[in-house]
């Protein structure tokens, strides 16, 4: 009787939402341990950091709805708390408070309850500050947003859409480094600003046509008929979108990065390598 062949499993593609009143590191750590635990599902990550208002969640629990998944967050404040955890609720998504749970432990030992103070487990010094700068310019820099000032930026990543320039440029704001990422669409000219900045590296983001194409799948899951043609998630159109990203790179010399096998800490670590060459290169 012959060996049975074993059947390698298809990557599945999850979104995991992670809202942080801080810097969204606790977050990270937790979401991640989780999903290592997973070999044949991936999570695409969205990391929301310094959401303290309700304006600031609206729009979080906005993108939660467009793209469903499951919903992690470290925020003191119990009214946002219960917003988020109703939110999601009613959208019928998995919801947990990740450090909750260790807090009434410690209130049940301590016999006293938690101050509740924002971002308390970080020392209040030059290097805690810079990054809370880097992260407020990321968020408001990011996907194109407010292009008039690319100048202040350390790092500017581009690429089309699904190549983890988000994630990618929050990881580098939580290491103080001033990250805007503007998307590259087919046969449209870029920002004329992002051409002549001269301080910020700008670096470019691909990966392989099947790896997008099954994230983009993934992304519209359920929104629409399988039997239709949809160009964005056709794999010789996403050929060329990667074509055209990289010529654009290639025309301005600037750097690409394949993140096709990459994490986003891969990434990031080969960016600053980049960044710091490239910041040697200027003061030489």
């Amino acid at each position: 009787m012959g060996r049975q062949k074993s059947v390698q499993q298809p990557q599945r593609f999850f979104h995991l939402h992670m809202i942080s009143d801080a810097t969204g590191e606790t977050l990270l750590a937790a979401g991640r341990a989780a999903a290592a635990q997973y070999k044949d599902a991936r999570s695409i990550e969205h990391i929301y950091p310094l959401i303290r208002n309700d304006r600031q969640l609206a729009r979080v629990l906005e993108e939660i709805e467009e793209e469903p998944g499951i919903v992690l967050y470290t925020v003191v404040d119990q009214n946002l708390a219960r917003r988020i955890d109703e939110s999601c609720a009613a959208l019928g998504l998995p919801c947990v408070s990740v450090l909750e749970p260790v807090l009434m432990v410690f209130q049940s030992y301590l016999g006293t309850p938690a101050g509740r103070r924002v971002g308390a487990q970080h020392v209040l010094d030059a290097q805690y500050f810079r990054r809370i700068e880097a992260l407020n310019f990321t968020m408001d820099h990011d996907d194109g947003q407010l292009p008039l000032d690319m100048e202040e930026a350390d790092v500017i990543l581009v690429g089309i859409s699904r190549t983890s320039k988000t994630p990618t440029s929050i990881y580098l704001a939580n290491r103080g480094v001033k990250t805007a990422n503007v998307p590259i669409v087919l046969d449209m000219a870029l920002p004329e600003d992002l051409a002549l900045a001269k301080k910020p590296l700008v670096v470019g983001l691909v990966a392989s046509a099947e790896r997008i194409s099954q994230i983009r799948q993934n992304r519209i899951l359920g929104t629409v008929n399988e039997d239709d043609f949809n160009p964005y998630t056709d794999r010789g159109t996403i050929a060329r979108e990667i074509a055209y990203a990289r010529q654009i790179c290639a025309r301005h010399g600037w750097p690409v990065i394949d993140v096709t096998r990459r994490s986003i800490e891969e990434t990031a670590a080969a960016i600053l390598a980049l960044h710091a060459k490239s910041r040697e290169s200027r003061e030489a």
